[in-house]
């Protein structure tokens, strides 16, 4: 022990490799009433690492070249020692990637962990959703197939309705003025390279600011209020061991379902694999129905519901900006559910119910009947915004307990 102890020293002299252990784990003293949606966080980095593991594995073998892109992803599920494994891994791993993150979100509204003072992680939050949509973006043109092809052509499209500066945009992001050899370079070297560069710093931020200011819980009370002669939060106990093994668990049962898609539904029935994209990109055959990932799919229906080409891109991105102002919506100082009103349940419920039809809808063609239902939910899902902003300043609340309970 005096030698490791001598050169933890040494390191310590010239690297705060202790100080750090301590000050983000065995020091960092969370609140001991944290419960099961508190999860999701370190699922979150859990999934970031699976997908640049196996995205490293993937570019030993894959060609970015709109005459290989395919083939070379045929190679991998055929011919590359588990490569098949990999890609599925790592495509299943980009639809639980995001299923961890809205769980991780809702808990963030449900409990108010945007609000004073954790404003800046909420916003450092949705800068990785950002990016990491961006990520799944181009990382979906990869494999060059049809739904690919075709959903990334619609999509960079809607740029071109942004006036004066659309149709310069759109064709600087294609590099030509189709989606092309050179868009795959270019959404290549983003999806391998910037983009996740992006993501890993504003995972730092994200956790950074979180151990500034302290991690909220289901109670919404803040723990250092009340500490011991020693400065250490009573209702408080050190992130590890206690959490740290806790969170095993969590990973423990993740894992087990994160296989179980793997080895008997890596294509959830078209959800995380479309079936159009197991057949090369034609640019001279258009699929009968183009419609995004599932993950982007609310937003899709958000787009498709406004008649107007440039409103509905307008309403899409909306849709997201809002989400970045919310801790300004919410006027009211209570933070948890357990002790909002009925009528900010309602709001939330309602929320959460226009989030999973919309999602819906957008994988559906477009007819007359579903455009309506997606025009009531699209203005249900703002609706929820503006109640908030309206319900929250006169809010009847219960009371909110001095310290944490079970």
């Amino acid at each position: 022990m005096s030698k490791m102890n001598n050169f933890m020293g040494w390191v310590d002299a010239r690297f705060p490799a202790t100080k750090m252990w301590e000050e983000h784990l065995s020091k960092y003293y969370a609140p001991k009433n944290f419960n099961f949606w508190y999860f999701f966080g370190s699922l979150a980095l859990l999934v970031l690492v699976l997908q640049i593991v196996t995205g490293i594995f993937l570019t030993m073998n894959y060609k970015p070249d709109g005459a290989l892109a395919f083939a070379s992803v045929e190679y991998i599920m055929r011919d590359v020692e588990w490569g098949w494994l990999i890609r599925y891994m790592h495509s299943t791993g980009a639809s639980m990637f995001f299923v961890v993150i809205y769980l991780h979100m809702f808990r963030g509204i449900m409990y108010g962990s945007y609000k004073k003072p954790r404003e800046l992680i909420w916003i450092f939050g949705m800068m990785l959703y950002v990016a990491l949509m961006a990520e799944a973006f181009m990382g979906y043109l990869l494999p060059w197939g049809q739904m690919s092809y075709w959903g990334a052509q619609v999509i960079i499209s809607l740029f071109g309705a942004i006036p004066y500066v659309g149709e310069p945009l759109a064709l600087w992001i294609r590099g030509d003025y189709v989606i092309s050899d050179a868009t795959l370079n270019r959404f290549f070297a983003f999806h391998v390279i910037a983009v996740p560069l992006i993501l890993l710093g504003l995972v730092v931020a994200h956790i950074l600011a979180l151990h500034e200011v302290g991690s909220n819980n289901p109670d919404g009370v803040e723990i250092k209020k009340h500490k011991d002669e020693n400065g250490v939060p009573l209702d408080g106990i050190p992130f590890h061991p206690y959490y740290s093994v806790k969170d095993l668990v969590g990973v423990g049962v993740f894992l087990i379902l994160f296989s179980a898609v793997i080895f008997w539904a890596p294509e959830m029935g078209g959800y995380f694999l479309e079936h159009a994209n197991f057949v090369p990109a034609d640019p001279l055959k258009t699929p009968e129905h183009i419609a995004p990932v599932w993950y982007f799919t609310p937003f899709y229906a958000i787009l498709r519901a406004v008649p107007d080409k440039l409103l509905g891109v307008i309403a899409m991105g909306a849709s997201i900006v809002i989400l970045f102002v919310l801790p300004w919506l919410d006027r009211n100082g209570i933070r948890s559910i357990r002790f909002r009103s009925l009528a900010y349940k309602l709001n939330l419920a309602i929320f959460v119910i226009s989030f999973v039809v919309l999602g819906w809808l957008g994988m559906q063609p477009s007819t007359p009947t579903l455009t309506l239902f997606s025009q009531i939910f699209s203005a249900l899902y703002f609706s929820f915004f503006l109640a908030l902003f309206l319900i929250s300043k006169n809010e009847k609340t219960k009371p909110v307990p001095e310290r944490v309970t079970n």
